[in-house]
C-alpha cells in the first residue's frame, strides 16, 4: 500500500506563491507516476500535473496552471512536490496528491490518493 501524505496549503494573495509538499511511504513494487489533482466548492476534481514515470516519462501541466506551477520529486525522501507561483484567486481549492502504483508485481495498478491539502487565494 501507498500511503500519502499533503502539506503546504494555506492563505495567500493573488500574485504569491506556495509550496506544497507530498510525502509517501509504503512498500509497493513499483509507482508508475504521480501528480497533482484539485478541487474547487461545487466542481469536480481536476488534473493539475501528471508526473508518469514510465515509458520514458511525461509531464503534463493542465493549461491552466502551464508556466505557473512546477511539479518535482526527491525520491531519497520519498517527496513530490508542487510550486505554485503567481497564484490566482480561481486557484483555490483542496489540492490532492496521488500515486500510481502496482503493489506486487502481479497486482494491476491502482491509485492512490492523499487527505488532501486546502489552498485559499485572496484577491
Amino acid at each position: 500500500q501507498v500511503h500519502l501524505v499533503e502539506s503546504g496549503g494555506g492563505l495567500v494573495q493573488s500574485g504569491g506563491s506556495l509550496t506544497l509538499s507530498c510525502g509517501k511511504s509504503g512498500t509497493v513494487f513499483t509507482i508508475n507516476g504521480m501528480g497533482w489533482y484539485r478541487q474547487a466548492p461545487g466542481k469536480q476534481r481536476e488534473l493539475v500535473v501528471q508526473d508518469d514515470y514510465s515509458s520514458g516519462g511525461s509531464t503534463v501541466y493542465a493549461d491552466s496552471v502551464k508556466g505557473r506551477f512546477t511539479i518535482s520529486r526527491d525520491n531519497a525522501k520519498h517527496m513530490v512536490f508542487l510550486q505554485m507561483n503567481n497564484l490566482k484567486v480561481e486557484d483555490t481549492a483542496v489540492y490532492y496528491c496521488y500515486a500510481d502504483a502496482h503493489v506486487t508485481e502481479m497486482s494491476e495498478e491502482r491509485r492512490f490518493w492523499g487527505q488532501g491539502t486546502q489552498v485559499t487565494v485572496s484577491s
